[in-house]
Formats: structure tokens, C-alpha cells, sequence
């Protein structure tokens, strides 16, 4: 079904690094912040940095069928 919206896995891969981008930018962001909203941006920064092995593994799978 991916391949038929015309995605690549060099797309999913880029967006994998893509989120280790944006999840160093949310935490460097955090450390910033007073100590009451720095517990949820914190857990905001982890959120999109459980994204990269998902990613990663289906730009790795449509890799293989390609």
C-alpha cells in the first residue's frame, strides 16, 4: 500500500533522521524552560524520538522490496 501512495524507503529514512533532528531541537528547547513546563516538553522531545526505529524499519522493509 505504501508503494502505491508512491513512497520510497529513502522517504521514511529521511524522516527517521528528520526526527532525531526535531527531537534534539524539542529537548534543547526544554532545558529553556522554567521547571514546571519542562517535564512535558521533555516527554514531548522522547515522544517523536520513539518515532526513528519505526521509521527506520519500514524505510528498511521497502528497501528489501525494492
Amino acid at each position: 500500500m505504501v508503494r502505491t501512495l508512491g513512497l520510497r524507503s529513502w522517504h521514511f529514512q529521511s524522516a527517521a533522521l528528520g526526527s532525531v533532528a526535531l527531537c534534539t531541537i524539542l529537548w534543547m528547547r526544554a532545558a529553556g524552560l522554567d521547571q514546571e513546563e519542562r517535564g512535558n516538553a521533555e516527554r514531548r522531545a522522547i515522544f517523536v524520538g520513539l518515532w526513528v526505529p519505526t521509521l527506520w524499519q519500514i524505510g528498511e522493509s521497502l528497501r528489501d522490496v525494492e
